[in-house]
């Protein structure tokens, strides 16, 4: 059956086990998952891409059909998935296994598509369309964004960040995100430092730049420096977005040394975790150990007052201090 996302606070979604969510708006398909479908369905959780899957059909199956004493349900999230998994999944269907439920995620997907076609007219599935979010839904985001964290920002600003979203709550998010850092101390923000904040489309983000030197990657990390003008304000946003990034690394492994599962740590994170930076996390931990990480925030907070204290060298400062974590010297 079609579900429109509109109306997905009026249905009552525990009424059925398969869904299929696709379309073009990625950040509203995440945040549908997040909010209204992980929180009545199982704790555990198990994420597959679908090229996975097709490499090992049998063995997916299998796991789904294996059930321990410990995980009576499981919710089996699919990313990406084309007509090419509808046979697996059919096959999953027919066998009507209880205490299993199957998302699939994927992008625009034409009317001729088999498994469009199977989960609109099959009365037990459930498919949710995704469009781009017009300008009054990212506009009341960005407003009731703006007003939970007591953030001055003019309706011309607003506007600029919209246009930059490009039609997409999750290309919003990330630039509110950014805002979010930039504005520990402010309380307003100028258009200018909007501009500079978001025109990064072209050139790696500095969550990129952040998360390259964490996976100790010196070549990506030195390309990202080579390649961008960097300037004072744009080193107090990277190394907050450092010290955001490592305080979510701790509480990962703290998560995951409890539940003795590093995948349900970081898929019960909160706020979610997009499946495009699952991977990078999973790198990070395997680096990374616990002990390490208290140190380094300790030493990026220990950055940021000399940044602030130094701004003229700034530059050469956050440069340093990332380039070591990159290439592993940790003094």
């Amino acid at each position: 059956m079609i579900i429109k996302s509109f109306e997905l606070n009026k249905k009552k979604l525990n009424q059925t086990n398969f869904f299929l969510l696709y379309g073009n708006n990625k950040g509203f398909i995440e945040e549908t998952i997040n909010k209204n479908l992980k929180p009545i369905f199982s704790k555990n959780i198990y994420n597959f891409d679908e090229a996975d899957i097709l490499k090992e059909p049998e063995k997916f199956k299998e796991d789904i059909l294996n059930k321990s004493f410990f995980e009576n349900e499981k919710l089996i999230i699919i990313s990406r998935a084309t007509d090419k998994i509808f046979k697996i999944i059919d096959e999953i269907i027919e066998k009507k296994i209880k205490d299993i439920t199957i998302i699939l995620k994927s992008n625009v997907l034409e009317k001729k598509s088999k498994i469009r076609n199977f989960f609109e007219k099959n009365s037990d599935t459930v498919c949710i369309p995704f469009y781009e979010d017009n300008h009054q839904t990212l506009n009341l985001i960005a407003e009731n964004f703006f007003k939970k964290k007591q953030i001055n920002m003019s309706q011309e600003n607003i506007n600029l960040l919209i246009e930059r979203a490009k039609g997409d709550r999750l290309n919003l998010n990330n630039e509110l995100e950014k805002i979010e850092f930039y504005s520990k101390n402010k309380k307003k923000i100028e258009i200018s430092e909007i501009l500079k904040l978001t025109n990064l489309a072209e050139n790696f983000s500095i969550s990129e730049l952040v998360d390259s030197s964490l996976v100790r990657n010196k070549k990506k990390t030195s390309k990202i420096f080579n390649e961008n003008n960097f300037d004072t304000d744009e080193c107090i946003l990277i190394i907050r977005v450092y010290l955001s990034k490592l305080k979510r690394l701790l509480k990962i492994q703290i998560e995951a040394k409890n539940t003795k599962n590093i995948e349900k740590a970081i898929s019960s994170y909160k706020p979610p975790i997009f499946w495009k930076d699952k991977d990078v996390i999973k790198k990070q931990i395997k680096i990374w150990n616990y002990e390490d990480v208290k140190k380094l925030i300790i030493k990026a907070n220990e950055i940021e007052l000399l940044i602030k204290k130094r701004p003229i060298v700034s530059i050469n400062i956050i440069t340093n201090f990332i380039l070591e974590q990159a290439i592993g010297t940790n003094n």
